[in-house]
């Protein structure tokens, strides 16, 4: 059985993370910061979420010493969730757009909610909201960093996010291949798609729309 100590440096790392997926590490997400420490790219001492234990625990498994938190990242604070003001939701969707986790449900036009359970107090939601309906709730009242946030709670986040992740590709995968085949059907009949009807510059059309499709196919690499 393969112990803690015997996993890669990134994955150690990456565990020891809260996976709140704030962002305010400087990182895109929780494994990119966990990567840049590994690669020795950035310090342990950059996430606010798991506080001055967070950093103790990064420091601990790099052999770096410990630092105090970097007060450019943010400051060591209770869990949050967010809370939408249902009354002045419009339904604009962005906030479900930004949420890394999936915790919020609705769709256009229609009040959203907050699924607490799922919510990781990242904040991303906030300033994306048109008509700043959207707040943050402590709900651990005095307990900071991980004093506030468990194991668990950081197991989930990742697993949501790693599902929310995929789910983001493949719909993206599938409305690409929905617009290549609209593409390529008109492009078999272009005739009938195009209101120029002179088979000389139909052809030089044709050959253009070709040579950029080829392009587009080795851009996008094998299917």
């Amino acid at each position: 059985m393969t112990s803690p100590a015997d996993l890669p440096l990134f994955d150690r790392l990456n565990a020891a993370l809260p996976q709140t997926q704030c962002t305010r590490c400087g990182y895109p997400n929780c494994a990119a910061y966990a990567q840049a420490i590994a690669g020795d790219n950035a310090f342990t001492n950059q996430c606010p979420p798991g506080g001055l234990e967070g950093v103790e625990r990064l420091a601990a498994i790099t052999g770096r010493p410990a630092q105090w938190l970097n007060p450019a990242n943010g400051a060591e604070g209770p869990r949050a969730i967010a809370v939408i003001d249902e009354a002045w939701c419009i339904g604009c969707t962005l906030c479900i757009k930004a949420c890394p986790t999936d915790a919020i449900l609705g769709s256009i036009k229609m009040m959203h909610t907050v699924i607490e359970a799922y919510c990781t107090g990242c904040e991303l939601c906030v300033p994306v909201c048109p008509v700043d309906c959207i707040s943050l709730e402590n709900v651990t009242g005095t307990r900071t960093g991980w004093a506030a946030w468990s194991q668990a709670d950081a197991d989930l986040a990742r697993d949501r996010y790693e599902f929310n992740r995929t789910r983001r590709q493949l719909d993206k995968n599938e409305n690409d291949k929905r617009l290549r085949d609209l593409a390529q059907a008109k492009f078999s009949d272009l005739a009938k798609h195009s209101k120029i009807t002179d088979p000389e510059i139909l052809d030089r059309k044709r050959a253009i729309i070709e040579a950029a499709m080829a392009r587009a196919r080795t851009k996008r690499g094998p299917a």
